[in-house]
């Protein structure tokens, strides 16, 4: 009927629309994950340095002298920060952080651990808020684009802390960047810093200031620098997921307006068909 033609049309006009909205949240999506993962790239580096001279300089003695280097014999309380994204449409992306998010809180549950939660994205807060688990801190201001200065606002009051023995280990939960198909969820222990391994023989350094003047500077350096390139990396995992999710969405509009658009040509044909056999069957009555 014409009914059904008018119905179908609207629907293929409807998904035509779909189609091209996810395309360009695809086409945005592409552009974002290779600025975040120029953003990755150029974070790596200094990350190398930092590590290469810290475990240049570890040494065991000197690590007494180091509150951040301090391994407690008991972890009374520990702090989790959470990555997530403001934004979903991004396939099982924000639902994987949460589910490692979880996995690390039941894990230090086990073993006895107060833990407080630290919460980066609208989808983690929602999610944790939803289940009624009480949360420390929360910020949901952090862009497409982290700064140094984020990374310092997540990390500077627990870096204190555990200074103070308040706290006895810090994580962060965030999207490892391997490749944009590969961005698992991880958790990493950022406090106490664990000296880094060194690769190859120990550089002999000429020290000028001290070694301890040296960690005292760097010490805190790399811990922010883990929860920067923590957030640069789970962006750049945020835009792949979003670009993967908005080309299947894509793809799969595609497909169903091919079947809308045989049915569509299928029900005109009948109708058409219907049409001639009634001009036909009219012409048959006058001729009678």
């Amino acid at each position: 009927s014409m009914a059904k033609g008018r119905e179908l049309k609207g629907r293929i006009r409807s998904v035509e629309n779909t189609r091209k909205i996810t395309r360009t949240m695809e086409m945005v999506a592409t552009s974002k994950m290779k600025r975040a993962q120029d953003r990755v790239q150029a974070a790596r580096p200094y990350a190398n340095s930092l590590a290469e001279v810290i475990a240049g300089l570890y040494s065991s003695e000197l690590a007494e002298r180091f509150p951040l280097f301090r391994q407690p014999a008991k972890v009374n309380r520990a702090a989790v920060i959470l990555l997530t994204s403001n934004r979903g449409l991004a396939g099982g992306f924000n639902s994987n952080l949460i589910k490692e998010g979880r996995n690390l809180l039941r894990r230090l549950d086990d073993q006895g651990v107060e833990t407080d939660l630290h919460i980066v994205g609208k989808k983690g807060l929602g999610y944790f808020k939803y289940i009624g688990r009480p949360i420390s801190s929360s910020r949901i201001d952090i862009t497409d684009r982290p700064t140094a200065v984020n990374a310092s606002e997540l990390v500077n009051d627990l870096i204190e802390r555990f200074v103070r023995a308040e706290v006895d280990a810090v994580y962060v939960v965030y999207a490892k960047f391997n490749s944009a198909l590969s961005t698992p969820p991880v958790s990493q222990m950022i406090l106490p810093v664990t000296p880094p391994e060194t690769k190859g023989p120990r550089p002999d350094y000429l020290l000028h200031p001290s070694a301890e003047a040296i960690l005292t500077e760097l010490l805190p350096l790399y811990v922010r620098n883990a929860v920067y390139r923590a957030l640069v990396e789970t962006v750049a995992g945020e835009q792949s997921a979003r670009r993967t999710a908005m080309k299947n969405a894509t793809d799969n509009a595609g497909d169903i307006l091919n079947v809308l658009r045989r049915t569509y040509n299928r029900a005109r044909q009948a109708q058409i068909t219907q049409e001639i056999a009634e001009i036909v069957g009219g012409s048959a009555a006058l001729e009678g």
